[in-house]
Protein backbone atom coordinates (compact mmCIF):
# COMPACT_ATOMS: atom_id res chain seq x y z
CA UNK A 1 0.00 0.00 0.00
CA UNK A 2 1.36 3.47 -0.96
CA UNK A 3 2.09 5.53 1.87
CA UNK A 4 -0.46 8.55 3.30
CA UNK A 5 0.42 11.92 1.88
CA UNK A 6 1.84 14.08 4.20
CA UNK A 7 -0.27 17.38 4.50
CA UNK A 8 1.54 20.44 6.44
CA UNK A 9 -0.84 21.88 9.19
CA UNK A 10 1.51 25.17 9.87
CA UNK A 11 2.16 26.47 6.27
CA UNK A 12 -1.62 27.78 4.57
CA UNK A 13 -1.87 25.83 1.01
CA UNK A 14 -0.47 27.95 -2.21
CA UNK A 15 -3.29 29.36 -4.16
CA UNK A 16 -2.24 29.75 -7.79
CA UNK A 17 -2.79 30.43 -11.32
CA UNK A 18 -2.99 26.93 -13.72
CA UNK A 19 0.72 27.12 -15.06
CA UNK A 20 2.17 27.31 -10.94
CA UNK A 21 0.51 24.27 -10.29
CA UNK A 22 2.50 21.61 -8.43
CA UNK A 23 2.42 18.19 -11.18
CA UNK A 24 0.47 16.31 -11.20
CA UNK A 25 -2.18 16.58 -10.26
CA UNK A 26 -5.40 14.55 -9.12
CA UNK A 27 -8.13 17.47 -8.82
CA UNK A 28 -11.40 17.74 -7.54
CA UNK A 29 -13.19 20.39 -10.30
CA UNK A 30 -16.12 23.04 -9.09
CA UNK A 31 -16.92 25.76 -7.54
CA UNK A 32 -17.04 24.26 -4.17
CA UNK A 33 -18.60 27.74 -2.53
CA UNK A 34 -19.43 27.41 0.61
CA UNK A 35 -17.54 23.50 1.12
CA UNK A 36 -20.77 21.88 2.03
CA UNK A 37 -20.93 18.14 2.83
CA UNK A 38 -21.38 17.18 -0.80
CA UNK A 39 -18.81 19.27 -1.59
CA UNK A 40 -16.17 17.50 0.66
CA UNK A 41 -17.83 13.83 -0.59
CA UNK A 42 -16.39 15.00 -4.34
CA UNK A 43 -13.14 16.41 -3.02
CA UNK A 44 -13.07 12.45 -0.65
CA UNK A 45 -12.69 10.95 -3.79
CA UNK A 46 -9.27 12.44 -5.54
CA UNK A 47 -7.81 11.23 -1.61
CA UNK A 48 -8.27 7.63 -2.07
CA UNK A 49 -5.27 7.22 -3.94
CA UNK A 50 -2.13 9.51 -3.95
CA UNK A 51 -1.61 9.67 -8.00
CA UNK A 52 -1.60 13.14 -8.36
CA UNK A 53 -1.09 16.28 -5.74
CA UNK A 54 -4.75 16.74 -4.08
CA UNK A 55 -6.06 19.80 -5.76
CA UNK A 56 -9.29 22.22 -5.85
CA UNK A 57 -9.63 23.63 -9.57
CA UNK A 58 -12.62 26.53 -9.44
CA UNK A 59 -13.35 28.84 -12.14
CA UNK A 60 -12.83 33.07 -11.35
CA UNK A 61 -14.77 35.21 -11.56
CA UNK A 62 -17.99 32.83 -11.65
CA UNK A 63 -18.76 32.03 -15.07
CA UNK A 64 -22.17 33.71 -14.98
CA UNK A 65 -20.86 37.38 -14.25
CA UNK A 66 -18.63 37.07 -17.48
CA UNK A 67 -21.19 35.63 -19.89
CA UNK A 68 -24.43 37.09 -18.57
CA UNK A 69 -23.27 40.36 -16.38
CA UNK A 70 -24.63 38.66 -12.67
CA UNK A 71 -22.73 39.53 -9.37
CA UNK A 72 -22.12 36.28 -8.31
CA UNK A 73 -21.16 37.33 -4.19
CA UNK A 74 -19.46 34.25 -2.42
CA UNK A 75 -19.72 32.11 0.51
CA UNK A 76 -15.82 32.01 0.87
CA UNK A 77 -13.57 33.92 -1.17
CA UNK A 78 -10.43 32.40 -2.49
CA UNK A 79 -8.52 33.16 0.78
CA UNK A 80 -10.50 32.02 2.96
CA UNK A 81 -11.53 28.65 0.95
CA UNK A 82 -7.65 27.89 1.42
CA UNK A 83 -8.26 27.69 5.49
CA UNK A 84 -10.97 25.24 4.71
CA UNK A 85 -9.56 23.00 2.44
CA UNK A 86 -6.01 22.67 3.79
CA UNK A 87 -7.59 20.24 7.31
CA UNK A 88 -9.18 18.40 4.47
CA UNK A 89 -5.59 17.21 2.85
CA UNK A 90 -6.01 19.32 -0.29
CA UNK A 91 -2.29 20.39 -1.06
CA UNK A 92 -3.73 23.42 -3.63
CA UNK A 93 -6.17 25.79 -4.76
CA UNK A 94 -6.00 26.57 -8.32
CA UNK A 95 -8.27 29.32 -9.68
CA UNK A 96 -8.59 29.20 -13.66
CA UNK A 97 -9.07 32.91 -14.96
CA UNK A 98 -12.75 32.49 -16.64
CA UNK A 99 -13.23 34.78 -19.49
CA UNK A 100 -14.81 34.33 -22.76
CA UNK A 101 -12.22 33.09 -24.42
CA UNK A 102 -11.92 30.30 -22.18
CA UNK A 103 -16.30 30.53 -22.38
CA UNK A 104 -15.57 30.04 -25.96
CA UNK A 105 -13.55 26.33 -25.58
CA UNK A 106 -15.29 23.23 -26.44
CA UNK A 107 -15.70 20.69 -23.73
CA UNK A 108 -12.78 18.57 -25.15
CA UNK A 109 -10.52 21.34 -25.75
CA UNK A 110 -10.70 22.24 -22.54
CA UNK A 111 -9.80 19.10 -20.53
CA UNK A 112 -6.92 18.44 -23.36
CA UNK A 113 -5.59 22.49 -23.05
CA UNK A 114 -6.22 23.40 -19.12
CA UNK A 115 -6.56 19.54 -17.24
CA UNK A 116 -4.42 17.18 -19.26
CA UNK A 117 -1.75 19.85 -21.10
CA UNK A 118 -2.04 22.38 -18.07
CA UNK A 119 -2.56 20.64 -14.85
CA UNK A 120 -1.64 17.26 -15.82
CA UNK A 121 -4.75 15.71 -14.32
CA UNK A 122 -4.14 11.91 -13.34
CA UNK A 123 -7.38 11.93 -11.56
CA UNK A 124 -10.53 14.19 -11.50
CA UNK A 125 -13.91 14.07 -9.26
CA UNK A 126 -16.81 16.13 -10.30
CA UNK A 127 -20.84 16.54 -8.84
CA UNK A 128 -23.13 14.59 -11.07
CA UNK A 129 -24.26 17.92 -12.41
CA UNK A 130 -21.10 19.49 -13.35
CA UNK A 131 -21.53 20.61 -16.93
CA UNK A 132 -18.60 22.32 -19.02
CA UNK A 133 -16.97 24.00 -22.18
CA UNK A 134 -19.28 26.12 -24.96
CA UNK A 135 -22.49 26.68 -24.24
CA UNK A 136 -22.60 23.72 -21.01
CA UNK A 137 -21.96 21.51 -23.69
CA UNK A 138 -20.05 19.10 -21.74
CA UNK A 139 -21.72 16.71 -19.34
CA UNK A 140 -20.19 13.84 -16.90
CA UNK A 141 -20.48 11.36 -19.66
CA UNK A 142 -18.51 13.56 -22.32
CA UNK A 143 -15.84 13.61 -19.13
CA UNK A 144 -15.98 10.11 -18.79
CA UNK A 145 -15.82 9.49 -22.44
CA UNK A 146 -12.75 11.98 -22.47
CA UNK A 147 -11.55 10.31 -19.52
CA UNK A 148 -11.60 6.58 -20.84
CA UNK A 149 -9.65 7.67 -24.22
CA UNK A 150 -6.85 9.43 -22.32
CA UNK A 151 -6.24 7.07 -19.14
CA UNK A 152 -7.61 9.65 -16.90
CA UNK A 153 -9.61 8.08 -13.82
CA UNK A 154 -12.82 9.61 -13.05
CA UNK A 155 -14.84 10.05 -10.27
CA UNK A 156 -18.88 10.90 -10.16
CA UNK A 157 -19.89 12.26 -7.51
CA UNK A 158 -23.87 11.66 -6.65
CA UNK A 159 -25.89 14.71 -5.04
CA UNK A 160 -26.17 14.57 -1.87
CA UNK A 161 -29.40 15.14 -0.03
CA UNK A 162 -31.37 15.04 3.26
CA UNK A 163 -35.11 15.69 4.16
CA UNK A 164 -35.31 19.28 2.63
CA UNK A 165 -33.74 18.22 -0.87
CA UNK A 166 -30.30 19.03 -2.38
CA UNK A 167 -27.62 20.27 -0.44
CA UNK A 168 -26.67 23.36 -2.14
CA UNK A 169 -24.78 26.79 -1.93
CA UNK A 170 -28.29 28.14 -2.63
CA UNK A 171 -29.80 26.78 0.46
CA UNK A 172 -26.73 27.97 2.65
CA UNK A 173 -27.67 31.68 0.93
CA UNK A 174 -31.15 31.61 1.49
CA UNK A 175 -30.64 30.99 5.37
CA UNK A 176 -28.37 33.62 5.34
CA UNK A 177 -30.80 36.00 3.65
CA UNK A 178 -33.26 34.93 6.37
CA UNK A 179 -30.94 35.80 9.05
CA UNK A 180 -31.23 32.05 10.06
CA UNK A 181 -27.43 31.29 11.20
CA UNK A 182 -28.63 28.00 12.56
CA UNK A 183 -29.53 26.26 9.45
CA UNK A 184 -26.66 28.17 8.00
CA UNK A 185 -24.19 26.09 9.83
CA UNK A 186 -26.42 22.84 10.07
CA UNK A 187 -25.73 22.84 6.17
CA UNK A 188 -22.06 24.03 6.00
CA UNK A 189 -21.08 21.96 9.34
CA UNK A 190 -19.54 24.70 10.48
CA UNK A 191 -19.99 28.73 11.59
CA UNK A 192 -20.69 30.74 8.96
CA UNK A 193 -18.09 33.64 9.23
CA UNK A 194 -16.56 36.81 7.65
CA UNK A 195 -13.69 39.12 7.73
CA UNK A 196 -13.31 42.63 7.67
CA UNK A 197 -10.57 45.64 8.30
CA UNK A 198 -11.22 47.80 10.86
CA UNK A 199 -11.28 51.19 10.06
CA UNK A 200 -11.74 55.01 11.06
CA UNK A 201 -15.32 55.73 11.43
CA UNK A 202 -17.61 59.00 12.10
CA UNK A 203 -17.75 58.04 16.02
CA UNK A 204 -21.16 58.60 16.05
CA UNK A 205 -21.08 55.39 17.68
CA UNK A 206 -19.39 56.51 20.76
CA UNK A 207 -20.90 59.67 20.80
CA UNK A 208 -24.22 57.72 22.57
CA UNK A 209 -22.01 55.26 24.24
CA UNK A 210 -21.17 52.11 22.35
CA UNK A 211 -18.36 52.59 20.32
CA UNK A 212 -18.14 50.73 17.12
CA UNK A 213 -15.78 49.00 15.15
CA UNK A 214 -16.48 49.37 11.84
CA UNK A 215 -15.20 46.86 9.00
CA UNK A 216 -14.06 46.90 5.34
CA UNK A 217 -15.51 44.06 3.83
CA UNK A 218 -14.72 42.91 0.32
CA UNK A 219 -17.14 43.24 -1.93
CA UNK A 220 -17.40 39.99 -2.95
CA UNK A 221 -18.34 38.62 -0.28
CA UNK A 222 -21.89 36.96 0.70
CA UNK A 223 -23.18 38.51 4.21
CA UNK A 224 -25.96 38.03 6.02
CA UNK A 225 -29.49 39.94 5.73
CA UNK A 226 -29.80 43.64 7.61
CA UNK A 227 -30.19 43.02 11.47
CA UNK A 228 -28.68 43.23 14.59
CA UNK A 229 -26.86 40.31 15.65
CA UNK A 230 -25.09 38.36 19.03
CA UNK A 231 -21.74 37.66 17.46
CA UNK A 232 -18.44 36.38 18.24
CA UNK A 233 -15.40 38.83 17.02
CA UNK A 234 -11.71 37.72 16.96
CA UNK A 235 -8.47 39.32 15.49
CA UNK A 236 -6.86 37.35 13.09
CA UNK A 237 -4.28 34.87 13.84
CA UNK A 238 -5.37 34.94 17.19
CA UNK A 239 -6.86 32.52 19.50
CA UNK A 240 -8.46 34.80 22.07
CA UNK A 241 -12.47 35.56 20.87
CA UNK A 242 -15.07 38.31 21.94
CA UNK A 243 -18.59 38.85 23.14
CA UNK A 244 -19.99 41.23 20.25
CA UNK A 245 -23.06 42.84 19.52
CA UNK A 246 -23.25 43.50 15.42
CA UNK A 247 -25.48 46.17 13.43
CA UNK A 248 -25.70 44.75 9.62
CA UNK A 249 -26.72 47.63 7.58
CA UNK A 250 -27.69 51.66 7.52
CA UNK A 251 -28.37 53.71 10.84
CA UNK A 252 -31.60 54.77 10.14
CA UNK A 253 -32.11 56.78 13.43
CA UNK A 254 -28.48 58.32 13.37
CA UNK A 255 -28.32 58.97 9.81
CA UNK A 256 -31.60 57.90 7.44
CA UNK A 257 -29.16 59.19 4.17
CA UNK A 258 -26.17 56.52 5.55
CA UNK A 259 -25.07 53.69 3.41
CA UNK A 260 -25.17 50.00 4.82
CA UNK A 261 -22.12 49.19 7.09
CA UNK A 262 -21.06 46.46 9.13
CA UNK A 263 -20.72 47.80 12.90
CA UNK A 264 -19.52 45.25 15.71
CA UNK A 265 -19.27 46.46 19.37
CA UNK A 266 -17.49 44.50 21.80
CA UNK A 267 -18.95 43.71 25.20
CA UNK A 268 -17.06 43.90 27.95
CA UNK A 269 -13.53 44.71 26.35
CA UNK A 270 -12.14 48.03 25.82
CA UNK A 271 -9.39 47.36 23.19
CA UNK A 272 -8.02 49.68 19.91
CA UNK A 273 -9.02 47.88 17.00
CA UNK A 274 -7.99 49.82 14.04
CA UNK A 275 -6.31 48.40 11.47
CA UNK A 276 -6.85 45.44 12.63
CA UNK A 277 -8.90 42.14 10.91
CA UNK A 278 -11.29 41.18 12.67
CA UNK A 279 -13.12 37.62 11.86
CA UNK A 280 -16.56 37.85 12.87
CA UNK A 281 -19.09 34.61 13.83
CA UNK A 282 -22.77 36.06 13.71
CA UNK A 283 -24.95 33.52 16.04
CA UNK A 284 -27.85 34.38 16.02
CA UNK A 285 -30.14 37.84 14.49
CA UNK A 286 -31.77 39.34 17.39
CA UNK A 287 -34.23 41.76 15.44
CA UNK A 288 -34.40 43.69 12.57
CA UNK A 289 -32.99 46.78 11.89
CA UNK A 290 -35.72 49.94 13.38
CA UNK A 291 -35.82 53.76 12.86
CA UNK A 292 -36.00 55.09 17.05
CA UNK A 293 -37.91 58.11 17.94
CA UNK A 294 -34.30 59.56 19.17
CA UNK A 295 -31.25 58.74 20.39
CA UNK A 296 -31.93 58.23 24.02
CA UNK A 297 -34.23 55.34 22.60
CA UNK A 298 -31.76 53.95 20.17
CA UNK A 299 -29.42 53.92 23.44
CA UNK A 300 -31.73 52.31 25.56
CA UNK A 301 -32.27 49.33 22.75
CA UNK A 302 -28.81 48.49 22.55
CA UNK A 303 -28.30 48.19 25.80
CA UNK A 304 -31.17 45.39 25.91
CA UNK A 305 -29.62 43.87 22.45
CA UNK A 306 -26.21 43.80 24.31
CA UNK A 307 -27.74 42.34 27.16
CA UNK A 308 -29.72 39.77 24.80
CA UNK A 309 -26.43 39.10 22.56
CA UNK A 310 -24.28 38.09 25.58
CA UNK A 311 -26.81 35.49 27.11
CA UNK A 312 -27.11 34.34 23.68
CA UNK A 313 -23.56 33.72 22.88
CA UNK A 314 -22.98 32.41 26.52
CA UNK A 315 -25.62 29.77 26.03
CA UNK A 316 -24.33 28.77 22.33
CA UNK A 317 -20.92 28.27 23.83
CA UNK A 318 -22.37 25.97 26.62
CA UNK A 319 -24.02 23.72 24.15
CA UNK A 320 -21.02 22.88 22.32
Amino acid sequence: MPPKRKTCTFILIPLCAPENAKLPTALALGSFDGLHLGHKKVIKAILKEPIGVPTVVSFWPHPREVLFGESRLRLDLPNEKRFLLEPLGIEQLVLVPFNKTLASKSAETFVDEILVKTLHAKHIAVGENFRFGRNREGDVSTLKNIGSSLGIKISIIPILEDNHGRLSSSRVRKALNDGDLKHAKYLLKRPYTFRGTVEKGRGLGKKIGWPTANLKIDGRKFLPSLGVYAAWASIANKKERFLAVMNMGPQPTIDPNSLSAVEVHLLDKEINLLGQELIIEPVQRIRLQKKFENIEALSKQISLDAILAKETLIKSSKSK
